[in-house]
C-alpha cells in the first residue's frame, strides 16, 4: 500500500502545492447491514490513504463516530477534523460529511455552514411526484452539503463535500439528482458573484457519465472539472462517474497539477486475497444467499468469492475509490513582481 500511495501520489507532495481529494467511505464506521464492522487493519488502511494526502472530504460518515476517531487517532497529533451533525429523514440515511486535514499544509479559516437554499430556489420536481414527501413539491437536499473555508499556501478557498441523492436512473428520482446538482451549482455561482470568493465542489454527485444532464447540470454554471478526472471512473468496479472534483476560481495564479483516482485494490483487499479474509467474513452473509431469489440457497465456491469482491470488502474499505487533485499554491514569486514600482501588491 505504502508503495503505491508513493507511486501514484506522494511523488506529487511538495511544499508549494495541495493534494486535495475526496471520498465516499461506504456506511463509515457502522455495520447496520450485517457485514461485520471494520477490522482494526481496515482502520489503518483508512488512515494510511487520507495521510497520503493534505485535505480530505468525508462522505457517508455515520451518526456513530468511533470509527473516524480511531482513524483520526492513526494519523497523529497534526491532522484534524470537521464534522456535520447528521442529516436526519429517509434520504437523509443518518450520514455526516467530513474534512479531514493536516494543520501543518491546511488552516481552518474559522467558517463552517450547511447550504440550505432559499425558497426562490428550491429543488423542484413533478407535481405529484413520488420522490418524497414534498412542500409543494419544493425540496431541499436530500443529505445537506457541506461548506468550510481554508487556506493552503497562499490560496483562499471554500470548499463544498456533497453526497447528491442517488434515487434511480428515470423518472422523477433521476430528475431530482439532475436539480440537486443545478441547483447547487446556481448557489455558489450567485455567492460568487455577490462576494468574489473562489469554490471546489467535490464529493459523491452520482454523476451517470461525463456526457450526462448530471454532469451538465454542474458544469453549466461554470464549474470546471480537469479534464483527466472527468473521464475518471470512480467506483471499484470499475464503471461509474460518480464523483468527481469541480472548481470556479477567480484566482488566475492557481494551477492545477496531477490528478487522479486511486484504486487501492492493487494492494488490499485484492480479488486473489479471498481466501486470507474468509474467517473474517460473517459467515451467514458468506455461506447463504440473504436476498433476491436464491435467499437462503448455499453459495457455491464462486459464489462466496463474488460475495467477498462485490460486497465484504466494499464494507472494509469502500465501493468508491479516493479521488485527488493537485493544486499549486504557492504565488511567492507573483507576489515580489507585484512589489516592482507602479504595481499593485497582492497582499498587504
Amino acid at each position: 500500500m505504502r508503495r503505491q500511495l508513493h507511486t501514484d501520489v506522494g511523488r506529487h507532495r511538495s511544499e508549494s502545492s495541495l493534494l486535495l481529494a475526496t471520498w465516499n467511505i461506504r456506511d463509515f464506521d457502522a455495520n447496520k447491514f450485517g457485514h461485520g464492522r471494520r477490522l482494526p487493519e481496515s482502520l489503518h488502511y483508512i488512515a494510511e490513504i487520507i495521510s497520503a494526502f493534505d485535505l480530505v472530504a468525508i462522505q457517508e460518515v455515520n451518526r456513530d463516530l468511533r470509527g473516524l476517531h480511531k482513524v483520526m487517532g492513526l494519523l497523529g497529533g497534526a491532522w484534524d477534523y470537521i464534522v456535520t451533525d447528521t442529516t436526519e429523514g429517509r434520504s437523509g440515511n443518518e450520514e455526516r460529511m467530513a474534512f479531514v486535514y493536516d494543520r501543518r499544509k491546511v488552516l481552518f479559516r474559522n467558517l463552517a455552514g450547511e447550504i440550505v437554499l432559499p425558497r426562490p430556489h428550491k429543488i423542484v420536481v413533478p407535481r405529484g411526484g413520488t420522490v418524497a414527501e414534498t412542500d409543494e413539491d419544493e425540496l431541499q437536499f436530500a443529505r445537506t452539503p457541506f461548506v468550510v473555508a481554508f487556506q493552503a499556501g497562499w490560496f483562499k478557498f471554500n470548499l463544498c463535500t456533497v453526497h447528491i441523492y442517488y434515487g434511480a436512473d428515470y423518472g422523477d428520482r433521476l430528475q431530482r439528482r439532475i436539480s440537486e446538482i443545478g441547483k447547487l451549482a446556481q448557489f455558489f455561482d450567485r455567492r460568487q458573484r455577490k462576494e468574489k470568493e473562489d469554490y471546489v465542489l467535490l464529493g459523491d454527485f452520482n454523476i451517470v457519465s461525463p456526457a450526462h444532464a448530471t454532469m451538465q447540470s454542474l458544469e453549466a454554471e461554470g464549474f470546471v472539472i480537469p479534464e483527466h478526472l472527468k473521464r475518471e471512473k470512480t467506483n471499484l468496479k470499475g464503471d461509474k462517474h460518480y464523483d468527481q472534483i469541480a472548481l470556479k476560481v477567480r484566482e488566475k495564479r492557481l494551477e492545477v497539477g496531477a490528478s487522479g483516482v486511486l484504486q487501492f485494490e492493487k494492494s488490499v483487499f485484492r480479488n486473489n486475497d479471498f481466501t486470507a479474509y474468509f474467517d473474517q467474513m460473517p459467515a451467514d452473509k458468506r455461506d447463504h444467499h440473504y436476498r433476491g431469489s436464491k435467499q437462503g440457497q448455499p453459495r457455491t465456491e464462486r459464489e462466496q468469492r463474488e460475495y467477498y469482491r462485490d460486497e465484504w470488502r466494499t464494507w472494509q474499505l469502500s465501493d468508491h475509490l479516493p479521488m485527488w487533485v493537485e493544486l499549486k499554491v504557492d504565488f511567492t514569486n507573483d507576489y515580489l513582481k507585484s512589489l516592482m514600482p507602479g504595481r499593485t501588491p497582492l497582499a498587504d
